[in-house]
């Protein structure tokens, strides 16, 4: 028997406030809307407004976000630029997202501040999906890394999984890690010593999974079905000197992974700068570009899942 929606009129705000069973059920419904024909699925949010809040820059996050509202026939509006809006009269957040849920009908929000899409989840009426705030959490992203995963590996649990990179100011790494705590993996935390995850994130999740920390990549590949990479994130950095000692500790290329598995995966959040080569983008183990079409199928379940459209 299939579960009720979990995701109806809901906000998306951590990974933590999500179950293993809520996870799969969503990875249920991006796979029957994929299914669909462009008919019936360019119809499930037909007269629905997504609106979109972005404080920060993005590419992937909000156009998948948009590409999943339009590929379901909704619509979209918001900004991409606070400069055009009023918050550069000094508006503050609070009236933003008054004035904006009474146009739309779900609002995702990107912002800067730590605790932003909290804040903005307790103001509005309308759901809001967090789509990264400050150094904190990027939770459909991380529901994107596990769709990616279970669609070319076929399972989660089991697998032994590399992060490498800034595992410290990276907000994708902890909506992933507290996601990939719901199944039975190892995770090995690759990344050099002033950039390693926060103590007290760490302590917390070593009561939930599989954790060991490592300063070289090339040590433990031989082992790994999976291996996320993320840059080095100069704008969380507040020393750019420190930033300097640390953004080109670790890039991944074709003689590294002369060590890897035959179907080890490559995936990585994106933006990219130097950590993974140009030349592994035409191997057998890079799937950072297909997991952006996965963001967009992954985003429009979810729209669709707390818009409640019958799929």
């Amino acid at each position: 028997m299939m579960m009720g929606n979990p995701f109806k009129n809901r906000d998306v705000v951590s990974i933590k406030d999500f179950s293993k069973d809520d996870l799969l059920y969503l990875f249920g419904v991006a796979d029957r809307i994929e299914n669909l024909s462009e008919k019936e699925r360019g119809h499930l949010l037909e007269g629905k407004i997504l609106g979109y809040l972005f404080f920060e820059p993005s590419t992937r996050t909000r156009l998948s976000f948009e590409a999943a509202m339009l590929w379901l026939g909704g619509k979209c509006l918001g900004f991409a630029e606070p400069r055009t809006s009023s918050v550069e009269k000094g508006e503050n957040l609070a009236d933003t997202i008054r004035t904006v849920e009474n146009y739309v009908d779900v609002v995702v929000i990107r912002h800067y501040k730590d605790g932003a899409a909290k804040f903005a989840a307790e103001v509005s009426n309308k759901p809001i999906i967090n789509g990264g705030s400050g150094t904190e959490e990027h939770p459909t992203q991380a529901m994107t890394d596990l769709y990616t995963i279970i669609k070319e590996k076929g399972v989660i649990d089991g697998l032994k999984i590399g992060i490498l990179g800034d595992l410290k100011y990276g907000r994708t790494v902890y909506s992933l890690l507290y996601a990939l705590s719901l199944f039975n993996v190892k995770i090995k935390l690759i990344s050099h010593p002033m950039l390693r995850v926060r103590r007290e994130i760490f302590f917390d999740l070593e009561k939930k999974i599989a954790l060991s920390e490592h300063d070289n990549v090339e040590e433990v590949l031989p082992e790994l079905d999976v291996l996320y990479v993320t840059r080095v994130q100069k704008e969380r950095f507040p020393d750019l000197a420190e930033y300097e000692k640390v953004r080109s500790s670790y890039v991944v290329n074709l003689k590294i992974l002369q060590k890897a598995k035959e179907d080890l995966i490559i995936l990585h959040p994106l933006p990219r700068v130097d950590e993974i080569s140009y030349e592994v983008d035409s191997s057998r183990y890079a799937r950072y570009f297909k997991q952006t079409l996965y963001g967009k199928k992954l985003r429009a379940a979810l729209l669709s899942s707390i818009l409640d459209a019958k799929v």
